[in-house]
């Protein structure tokens, strides 16, 4: 089945997918998925706070940015590619993430297929819901990246090496955390 991604980085380096059934409509699990904070997983913090230690060590913030995931990426520069409401997301962004300091751009949906300049790896990411039955959907999450070049895709295949396994983890906590948060919502109502 096409996606939204398959528009922006139909060729890639790495591709991480990840799913999980959910007891909610779709919309619901979308909706869930927008509003997660990451941050309020301790393992998550601490993956961030790794990543982060460089900064740290420069006396700038560290850690995991706090409130909604997908805030948080647009306010350090990602930007929304595409988007239908209810069902799917597409953020990209290209950058150098092998840097101490990572820095994200983001190149408008018209223009980000073609961006070619040597030096970078693009990066595609999103969440989509869709029915599976009655009151469940598939929840997934997807990353895409493609390096620019050559001397580019050595820099990122050495850091995929050493932080690939921790992306993989956030991804799934992330989808965990959905989970809990549509069944405690769930709670709530019946508790009305």
């Amino acid at each position: 089945m096409a996606t939204a991604q398959d528009r922006f980085l139909p060729r890639f380096d790495v591709r991480e997918r990840h799913e999980l059934l959910v007891r909610a409509s779709p919309e619901e699990a979308y909706e869930a998925f927008r509003r997660v904070d990451f941050s309020r997983s301790r393992l998550v913090r601490v993956i961030f706070g790794v990543r982060t230690l460089p900064s740290w060590l420069r006396r700038r913030p560290w850690g995991a940015p706090r409130g909604p995931f997908l805030e948080q990426a647009l306010g350090m520069g990602w930007v929304v590619l595409d988007e239908s409401p209810g069902r799917e997301l597409v953020a990209g962004a290209v950058t150098r993430p092998w840097e101490a300091e990572v820095t994200f751009t983001g190149i408008p949906a018209e223009g980000f297929a073609a961006f070619d300049e040597p030096g970078f790896v693009k990066i595609v990411w999103g969440f989509s819901a869709r029915a599976e039955g009655e009151g469940r959907a598939l929840l997934a999450t997807e990353t895409r990246v493609q390096a620019t070049d050559p001397a580019s895709r050595a820099r990122f295949r050495r850091y995929w090496l050493l932080v690939g396994a921790g992306i993989r983890l956030i991804r799934w906590v992330a989808l965990r955390m959905v989970r809990r948060d549509l069944a405690a919502g769930r709670a709530e109502a019946f508790a009305r």
